[in-house]
């Protein structure tokens, strides 16, 4: 579920594409004035501070600056789930390390997976490269220089059979970061285990499936966003009647952070995808307390420690408000927001890379005050290239010494009560509400999208972000400021470039070893499905075990539901 960046430039110049800027106040003023001049003591004007959200921060904060709300919240694992979604929290169950893996060729990947699963991870991450994630076979013109670079190649279902192999998919849960091709990777997943035998109502993980961002933020879009839409749903129907265990859908609001996002448009346009998949849902007829009760979200964790705890304790609050509001849903299970977080990866940078120990420290830490269920967390020569062996235990080791040596995990919600935190905590929460309406206003997620609002909103903050950089308004140690000697690091991995090579062969020689009347019957099938109104992802799943490779589904899709194309009307 995490966000790999295929362009690294933001992270070379130590700087990032986000925001201090935000639109004005909407909630409680911050602090209260009582509060500024206590603080104050001598009354000197002290410096003024702000969040990464440009949210004003007074010097001191009391009691009066706590919306009366919050002073009597329910607890852990009470609706709106405010301080956790679940009673005991960590003390019951820590939250699954899962660190994001992939690159070169499955065999690579795999052997990754069972080091990282040696020492002590608790669930599998896949990242796939760029041709896999654009619908295209290792061997096609277009992934040329881009085969197994960010992520694992995977085209036919020998591939995920690889990368799969001998690991127990009954008892590992697996989190696949792919969007257009969703379809296709859990259909290959699935594909494995029947396979193995393996029942479908046992297998566990998460698919992003989050296509809105990436008209937003991450570029990796194939179709229309009408025919996105559509496969999203469909994956929805298939895994709520096949593999009821398995997440649908990982809503991501990394990817509009890594872009140039502020906390509070992270919040507000990653809930407000939220509610654009449930609509869809729900005129799809489908079973909305089912769905959402098996939906996922996905965060950032950047550097404003207590910022970023209190935008996931916001984030839990709005989306149980919201769901009540707009679907009239009830169920307890349905309304708690489940999220996975990632560090900053654009926060790394590539001078004194081993300063980025600290920075994911911090993140991380902020994510688990904030109450998260999953976590990765980013190694420090990220900002180099793909992670080492030994950074990637280090990043591992991170979350360990978090989870057993810090005391963190001893009590749930361990900021609750805290005057700063639960202000901010309502702050977010109000600015991110308005922000939401505006996106009401414009007819609904797909329409701000369509216009281009969104991603313009994400650009100004970036800019503003990227002018205090370069002005040094905005400190990033060892790049703007205290850059001295660089200490050594150990290199990063680098991927071989043979892989491109081999994969091409054993491509040819996966085509030449088929029924070529099966798959050619089996794409059409898909073509005529496509044209209709069936499901797809039944369609996709035989034809893919009839050895179809990847990018053939993918090109017979384009056949029918077209690019698209940035600026295009559709």
């Amino acid at each position: 579920m995490s966000g790999r960046r295929t362009d690294r430039r933001a992270k070379a110049t130590g700087s990032r594409s986000g925001a201090a800027g935000a639109p004005g106040r909407v909630g409680r003023r911050l602090p209260s004035s009582t509060g500024a001049a206590r603080a104050a003591g001598s009354g000197t004007p002290l410096p003024p501070r702000e969040t990464s959200s440009g949210i004003p921060v007074g010097p001191a904060y009391f009691a009066g600056d706590v919306p009366a709300a919050a002073r009597c919240a329910p607890g852990p694992g009470e609706p709106p789930y405010t301080r956790g979604v679940h009673p005991g929290m960590y003390r019951a169950r820590l939250w699954t390390m899962r660190q994001y893996a992939g690159f070169g060729s499955a065999r690579q990947t795999n052997q990754r997976f069972r080091y990282l699963l040696a020492q002590g991870q608790t669930g599998l991450s896949v990242a796939f490269d760029l041709p896999t994630q654009m619908g295209y076979d290792s061997d096609h013109a277009l992934a040329r220089g881009e085969v197994g670079k960010v992520g694992v190649a995977i085209s036919c279902l020998a591939d995920m059979e690889e990368l799969l192999d001998g690991l127990p998919l009954d008892q590992v849960t697996t989190s696949m970061t792919i969007n257009a091709t969703a379809p296709l990777l859990l259909a290959f997943y699935v594909a494995v285990a029947d396979a193995r035998g393996v029942p479908r109502a046992k297998l566990g993980g998460t698919v992003q499936n989050d296509v809105l961002k990436e008209y937003i933020a991450r570029g990796t879009y194939i179709y229309p966003p009408e025919a996105s839409l559509r496969l999203a749903t469909d994956l929805f129907a298939f895994t709520a009647r096949e593999v009821p265990q398995w997440n649908s859908i990982s809503v991501s609001g990394y990817h509009m952070r890594e872009a140039g996002a502020t906390a509070v448009q992270e919040l507000a346009f990653t809930l407000a995808d939220g509610l654009a998949y449930l609509e869809a849902a729900r005129k799809r007829g489908l079973d909305l307390v089912r769905i959402a009760r098996r939906m996922s979200f996905f965060f950032n964790a950047h550097n404003h420690l207590l910022e970023e705890a209190a935008k996931f304790r916001a984030a839990r609050t709005l989306w149980a408000e919201l769901l009540g509001e707009r679907f009239r849903i009830t169920d307890a299970e349905a309304l708690k927001l489940r999220f996975h977080t990632q560090t900053a990866g654009s926060m790394l940078t590539a001078q004194q890379p081993l300063v980025n120990v600290v920075r994911t420290t911090v993140q991380a830490l902020a994510a688990v005050l904030g109450g998260t269920q999953s976590l990765h967390t980013n190694s420090f020569d990220e900002a180099l290239g793909l992670p080492g062996a030994e950074s990637a235990l280090l990043a591992l080791r991170t979350q360990q010494v978090l989870a057993h040596e810090s005391g963190v995990t001893d009590t749930a919600d361990p900021l609750a009560g805290s005057y700063f935190v639960e202000a901010l905590t309502a702050e977010l929460a109000a600015r991110a509400r308005a922000l939401i309406a505006r996106v009401d206003a414009m007819g609904g997620m797909l329409e701000a999208i369509r216009s281009g609002w969104v991603q313009e909103e994400i650009h100004r903050s970036a800019y503003r972000w990227q002018r205090e950089v370069e002005s040094g308004a905005r400190v990033i140690v060892g790049v703007n400021r205290f850059a001295g000697e660089e200490p050594a690091a150990a290199p990063p991995f680098t991927p071989d470039p043979a892989v491109e090579r081999e994969r091409a062969g054993r491509l040819a020689a996966w085509r030449a070893g088929r029924d070529v009347i099966a798959v050619d019957e089996s794409l059409a099938r898909l073509e005529r499905g496509a044209r209709g109104s069936e499901n797809l992802v039944p369609l996709i799943l035989d034809a893919l075990k009839r050895r179809a490779t990847l990018g053939e589904v993918c090109d017979t899709l384009r056949g029918v539901f077209g690019v698209y194309r940035p600026g295009q009307v559709v």
